[in-house]
């Protein structure tokens, strides 16, 4: 089962988001949030708003017909 990482870094004042997706694409927010919280919660919106890579995560969990 393909796994996406939620994540939040130490970045100036607060923290960023990071998504890491089964390939290894990574990609963080551009803001800061003031709590890990926060920041978690602001990386979760960003997978949602991807539908298409979620697509893509469940064609590549399909096994193929036989």
């Amino acid at each position: 089962m393909p796994t996406i990482e939620l994540a939040a870094a130490p970045k100036g004042n607060g923290y960023q988001a990071v998504v890491t997706f089964p390939n290894g694409v990574s990609m963080s927010s551009a803001e800061t949030y003031p709590t890990i919280a926060e920041a978690m919660a602001a990386a979760a919106r960003k997978v949602l708003e991807m539908p298409e890579r979620l697509e893509a995560l469940d064609r590549s969990n399909t096994p193929p017909k036989p």
